[in-house]
């Protein structure tokens, strides 16, 4: 079992950075594949960015690439989200999750492929 509390959401302006952190239970941490996704109002829930367990392979959404970074520290058990130049298209209940991929070292970027999911983190980016 793993356990997911998100934090670092907030409220922005337009052009502005927030970092997510994504802090996971256990000691089994670096055999999850782990994954940020986010849901808007009225809209399906997409992965946004992806990594693999070693952090060495990673996945970005097109509409974030060049602004977002995601990164794990695996003695930390932690999960980031750097979100650089943000807009208000990517006010989202953003999530993180964990996929047990051991001993692959590769990523998903589909939901279902996920087994433990965070509560959620809200960003609002104002224009």
């Amino acid at each position: 079992q793993v356990q997911l509390v998100e934090s670092g959401g907030g409220l922005v302006q337009a052009g502005g950075s927030l970092r997510l952190s994504c802090a996971a239970s256990g000691r089994t941490f670096s055999r999850y594949a782990m994954g940020w996704f986010r849901q808007a109002p009225g809209k399906e829930r997409e992965c946004v960015a992806a990594i693999s367990r070693s952090g060495g392979k990673t996945y970005y959404t097109d509409s974030v690439k060049g602004r977002f970074t995601i990164s794990r520290d695996n003695a930390k058990n932690t999960v980031y989200l750097q979100m650089n130049s943000l807009k208000p298209d990517d006010t989202a209940v953003y999530y993180c999750a964990a996929a047990f991929l051991y001993p692959s070292d590769s990523y998903y970027y589909t939901e279902n492929k996920y087994d433990y999911w965070g509560q959620g983190t809200q960003v609002t980016v104002s224009s």
